[in-house]
């Protein structure tokens, strides 16, 4: 007998934040997230995004047996920014049985009229500015930092329940081999007479996240489905990336001294996070410090221009850096995503630069 439950109490919280270790048993190409890190994202009392937010998590039981999650929640924020009543789904995971789908998107959806919207829309691990959307496309690779993970078989999953695509985000891979275009090398170079570019500055940390978030917030502002970071969750990111940040891939744009665009890359932590296996302790940081000379990619995390300093070639600039300067910190391949599917002006930069788009993630909606 199938039976969904509210996540109530320790024990729930460690099935829901470990369902994953079964779904995705055996497939080479999973990377197990930190338990202590999922575990700090849903806690209400932890993450800022609760403050302006309310989520409910569900499990799916067939007799004793865990066999599916969700999380169904309602972003204030997202909805008076955009005067919409969309809730929204995240954090699904499902055995291939869509009498288990259903049940839990059912039970998202009852959660999501009942609080007075009009639509679900997801998956959202809580929205764009964490990890959002489904792998329908790559399945051949893991996933790069920060980015989401799942069978395939979840596509047929959302679409028996009547989800629809609405939006598809593309992530472009670049290798080492590629040369940069004449084009591109022209622009940047042109670019540097007028705009100064530089790293990130590490002791003016504080300052840099204030920058990096005038910036953020401005350049991403009329995005589809983007909902402005609050100061709290600005600082949240902020010190979960600040271990793993490389400055030397950090870049700020400026212009008579003003911040006027920003490009944030990561070392790809996923090429070594599975080692691992979910925990830092006892013995999972030494092995990451160990495999650390391992990772050879990058991803493009967050690149924005300030709405006032469009059409100058800043884009195509701190592409132009991140790659020059990640060649020269021993880094073979870049990821740069993801990038929204109307985002028409950066896709045809990452186009024309010969990448290739190597993976793709949608959002789905279902209107009540």
């Amino acid at each position: 007998m199938l039976e969904i439950r509210k996540v109530e109490g320790k024990k729930h919280v460690n099935q829901f934040v470990k369902l994953p270790w079964k779904i995705y048993k055996g497939d080479p190409n999973w990377v197990p997230p930190l338990i202590s890190d999922v575990k700090k994202l849903l806690d209400r009392n932890h993450h800022p995004f609760h403050k302006h937010a309310e989520v409910e998590y569900f499990l799916a039981y067939r007799g004793k047996e865990v066999v599916g999650r969700i999380a169904a929640l309602v972003n204030f924020r997202h909805n008076e920014y955009w005067n919409e009543k969309t809730g929204f789904f995240g954090f699904f995971e499902s055995v291939n049985d869509r009498e288990v789908s259903r049940a839990l998107f059912e039970k998202a959806e009852e959660y999501l009229r009942d609080k007075g919207m009009d639509r679900m829309r997801g998956p959202m691990n809580f929205s764009t500015n964490e990890t959002c959307g489904l792998l329908i496309k790559g399945f051949d690779s893991p996933p790069v930092v920060e980015y989401t993970y799942n069978p395939k078989y979840y596509i047929d999953l959302f679409e028996d329940y009547g989800l629809k695509l609405v939006r598809t985000l593309y992530a472009y891979r670049l290798t080492k081999e590629q040369p940069i275009p004449e084009k591109l090398k022209r622009v940047a170079e042109a670019r540097l007479k007028k705009i100064k570019v530089r790293k990130a500055r590490m002791k003016d940390f504080r300052e840099e996240i204030n920058r990096f978030k005038l910036i953020y917030n401005e350049a991403w502002g009329k995005n589809w489905g983007f909902v402005p970071l609050t100061d709290e969750e600005i600082e949240f990111i902020a010190k979960e990336l600040k271990p793993i940040l490389d400055p030397d891939i950090v870049f700020f744009a400026e212009i008579n001294g003003e911040p006027a665009g920003a490009s944030l890359s990561l070392p790809d932590f996923n090429q070594i996070l599975k080692y691992a296996n979910g925990r830092l302790f006892p013995l999972g940081l030494i092995k990451l410090l160990i495999h650390k000379k391992e990772i050879y990619r990058l991803r493009t995390y967050a690149m924005g221009v300030r709405e006032k300093f469009r059409l100058r070639g800043i884009e195509a600039l701190l592409i132009y850096k991140t790659i020059e300067e990640g060649i020269k910190k021993g880094y073979r391949e870049a990821d740069m995503g993801w990038i929204l599917d109307n985002n028409y002006q950066m896709n045809k930069i990452l186009i024309d630069m010969g990448s290739e788009r190597y993976k793709e993630f949608g959002i789905y909606d279902k209107e009540f």
